[in-house]
Parts: C-alpha cells; sequence; structure tokens
C-alpha cells in the first residue's frame, strides 16, 4: 500500500517524509495559542496576559493527555496497520475514540466544578484570578472537541497520512487567530473572546476530522470486529499512561511551579508566561519528531523489521542537532525582539527581563530536549515503557523540587535552571535502557 513508506523507504527519507507534516501542522497549533495570549497582552493588559498565562499551565496538561492518550492508543493501531490486521486496526481506531470521548466529558465536568479551587491553589495573583477562571470555564467546555481532535490525529498518523492533520491544523490555526483578533478588538470580550474562539475553532477541526477518517477506514477496509472492544484497552492503556505522562511532564511541572512564579507578581507572572509560550513553540520539532519515531517504531515492529528502527533512532538525533542549532541561534540573538511580541511597548522592566532571561537561558539546551524525545520515542513505540515512565518521573521531580526549594531564596531564575537538569537525567535514564536491547525482546514477543 502507499501508506506502508515507514516500513519501506530509507529511514531518513521515511521519518523526514512522516514528521515535517507533523512538525508543520504543531506549530500552526502552538501558534495560534501563542496569538491568545499575544493579542490579549497587547490589546487588553499585562494582566490579561498574566490570566491565560496562569490557565495555561494547567490547561496545556489536558492538551498533553489528550496527545498522549492518542499516541498511546495510535502506537497499537500502527502494529495492526503494519501487520495488516485491518479488520483489528478499525475496532481499535473506535475503541480508542469512544474511551477518550467518555474521559474527556468526565475531565470538563470535573474541571468546570472546581477550576476556582485550582486557580486559588495555584496562588493566582489576585488582579487576574477572575479572568483566568473565566478562561478555564470556557476551556473545559470545548474539552470533548480537543480530545476528539488530538485523538483523530494520532489515528491519521498511525495510518501514514500525517498530512491530513497538518491541513486542518493549518485551517484551524488561520480560523482561531481571525476569531481572536475580531472577538478581542472589535467586540472587547477580553479573556473570554480567545477562549471562545479556540473552542469554535477546535470543535470543527474535530468534527470534520472524524468525517475524513470514516472515509479513509471504508477506503482500507469495510469490516471490522465490532465498534468497542475491552480487549483493545489494556494494549492501550500500557502505552497510553506512560505516553500522557511523557508528553505531560513539562506541563505539569509547569503548573506545579507555577504557585512559586505568581508569588513574584503578575508582572513577573506576565514575562514567565511570553517565555513559556516561546518554549511550547521551539520544543515543537522535537516532541513532533519523537512522536514520529514512535509511529515508525511500531509500524516496524509490526512488520519485523528491527533492524529499521536502530537506524532511524540515528537519523533522529542528527534531526535533533539540526533543530537545536537553529534554535539557538535566534532565541540568544532575538529573545527580546520575540518577547516584545507579546508584552508590546508598554510592558513593564520586570516582565521583560524575565521573558528575556528565561529564553536566554534555555536556549542553549534544547538539543538536551530533543535527544529525550528520540530515544522515548523508540521505547514507547516498543512498548518498554517502565524505565521511560521513571525517567520522565525523575525529569518532573527535580524541576519541581528545584524550583520549590530554591526559587524563593535565590529568586525566580531557579525556575527555569532546573530545566535541563530535568532533561538531562531524563535522556540518561531512558538512554541507558535502549542500550540494554530489552526494547527488541518486548517488542518480539
Amino acid at each position: 500500500m502507499e501508506n506502508d513508506y515507514l516500513i519501506q523507504k530509507k529511514p531518513f527519507n521515511a521519518l523526514v517524509l512522516f514528521s515535517l507534516p507533523i512538525i508543520v501542522g504543531n506549530l500552526f497549533q502552538q501558534t495560534y495559542t501563542m496569538a491568545d495570549s499575544a493579542i490579549v497582552g497587547r490589546f487588553v493588559s499585562e494582566q490579561a496576559l498574566a490570566a491565560v498565562g496562569a490557565s495555561y499551565s494547567l490547561t496545556n496538561i489536558f492538551i498533553c493527555v489528550a496527545i498522549g492518550g492518542g499516541i498511546g492508543s495510535s502506537v497499537v493501531v500502527s502494529r495492526y496497520f503494519g501487520a495488516h490486521h485491518y479488520k483489528k486496526m478499525c475496532t481499535a481506531i473506535f475503541t480508542a475514540l469512544i474511551a477518550f470521548l467518555a474521559i474527556s466529558i468526565l475531565l470538563g465536568g470535573v474541571g468546570l466544578l472546581l477550576s476556582e479551587q485550582i486557580m486559588t491553589a495555584l496562588n493566582t495573583p489576585a488582579d487576574v484570578l477572575d479572568m483566568a477562571i473565566d478562561y478555564l470555564n470556557i476551556y473545559f467546555l470545548g474539552l470533548p472537541f480537543l480530545f476528539m481532535y488530538n485523538v483523530l490525529s494520532a489515528m491519521f498518523n498511525a495510518l501514514g497520512k500525517s498530512k491530513i492533520p497538518l491541513y486542518f491544523l493549518i485551517f484551524s490555526s488561520l480560523f482561531n487567530i481571525a476569531l481572536d483578533w475580531i472577538l478581542v478588538t472589535q467586540f472587547q470580550m477580553g479573556v473570554t473572546g480567545v477562549a471562545w474562539a479556540t473552542l469554535i475553532a477546535q470543535s470543527i477541526s474535530a468534527v470534520l476530522s472524524f468525517g475524513v477518517l470514516l472515509r479513509l477506514l471504508s477506503s482500507i477496509s469495510r469490516e471490522n470486529d465490532g465498534i468497542f472492544s475491552f480487549r483493545e484497552i489494556p494494549a492501550m492503556v500500557k502505552i497510553a499512561l506512560p505516553s500522557i505522562l511523557q508528553q505531560s511532564t513539562v506541563s505539569i511541572g509547569m503548573m506545579l511551579v507555577q504557585s512559586v512564579v505568581n508569588s513574584f507578581g503578575s508582572e513577573a507572572l506576565a514575562g514567565y508566561s511570553a517565555g513559556i509560550r516561546i518554549q511550547s513553540l521551539v520544543i515543537v520539532p522535537f516532541t513532533s519528531l519523537g512522536n514520529a519515531v514512535s509511529s515508525y517504531t511500531a509500524q516496524n515492529i509490526g512488520a519485523q523489521k528491527e533492524h529499521r528502527v536502530t537506524e532511524g533512532y540515528k537519523v533522529a538525533n542528527l534531526l535533533v542537532l539540526f533543530c537545536s542549532v537553529i534554535i539557538c541561534v535566534v532565541l540568544e540573538l532575538f529573545n527580546r525582539q520575540i518577547i516584545s511580541l507579546f508584552l508590546g511597548e508598554n510592558g513593564t522592566a520586570v516582565a521583560m527581563s524575565t521573558g528575556c532571561d528565561y529564553l536566554a537561558f534555555t536556549g542553549f539546551f534544547f538539543c538536551l530536549m530533543g535527544f529525550k524525545c528520540a530515544v522515548d520515542g523508540v521505547l514507547r513505540g516498543s512498548g518498554d515503557v517502565k524505565m521511560f515512565t521513571l525517567a520522565n518521573l525523575v525529569n518532573l521531580f527535580i524541576r519541581v523540587s528545584f524550583a520549590v526549594v530554591f526559587a524563593p531564596i535565590y529568586g525566580i531564575a531557579m525556575v527555569w535552571y532546573a530545566v535541563p537538569l530535568g532533561w538531562l537525567v531524563n535522556w540518561i535514564i531512558s538512554f541507558l535502557e535502549y542500550r540494554t536491547g530489552k526494547w527488541k525482546r518486548i517488542c518480539l514477543q
């Protein structure tokens, strides 16, 4: 089949061909989340930017749950696809969609009930608390659409159709930015305007994506082993839970240290929020490449071509180095101009220095993030998830404990000093596990 290129083409060509649409698509996704912050920061107030930033650390966890769950499910789908077990593949896809729809409804309901208590517990500054809660409540209403869209995207990737999510992301991103502009600048809706814009754009994309997926599946196989199968759940959960943890490590760390950042006031929070938004953008090539390696590994395992996994991993590391150099140069030379996009001409000195310092320091270390994502992709795609899970937990512990202990004493910079340390230890643990070769024995079982 034409979708078999992940197991047929040379590893470099296969990974580049597969990962580029994912990278571009995720860049568009991050662009419109950045647009939320930039538009409210420039056209509403610095406090509005801080409110969106205070909410972002929490909302991004739900995004990561959706993405990680989708990736975990897609590993199972990829294996069936690589082995040409199309009936089981279709059943696995529908099982994942139904399961995550139920989970998203549950999480959205809990979020609506507890949004105020959560933001209060995170020590959100009083002058931005109400705006942050309003933003969150609208976000939780749209959670089922967010989950469905991200799980659907993972299913397309599992089938080798990474361009389809790209097209929908481009549409959703441009539509979202246009709505941001209209609702904030024309209708003066402030923070709630960008929240409604995101909900509307994601809901339309989710519905359209589902229709396209049904058409694609009908062209592959018109039969399945049922719409829902409990037998598929354990295999999905085994991969999905570590994937969710891996995807969420950065966001959970951000949320847990949010109370530390919040204690420095809304001005520092605004600068930190701008820096975090940029970080979310620049790590896209690495997280996307890691996700691509995961699908690449799973498909080649399903096709019993394990030797291609090692070759693909080497290619992934070379791509990480290439992207890291470019990112480092841009952030070191233009960090002030980048932060100014969010704060405008009236940004305070505290906000500006906080954002610039964050980018100037972390810019040198994104290669560590990339190396970690590449090796994690191999372990996840092969089903070797025990040390993979431990590595991400250690990463999270280092980042949170370092910030909580040292930031109150030595200043807010301690929040980001721990970031590369966490990435490094995570990579070391995962790489040592990869070197044992256990993932080969697991994948052959």
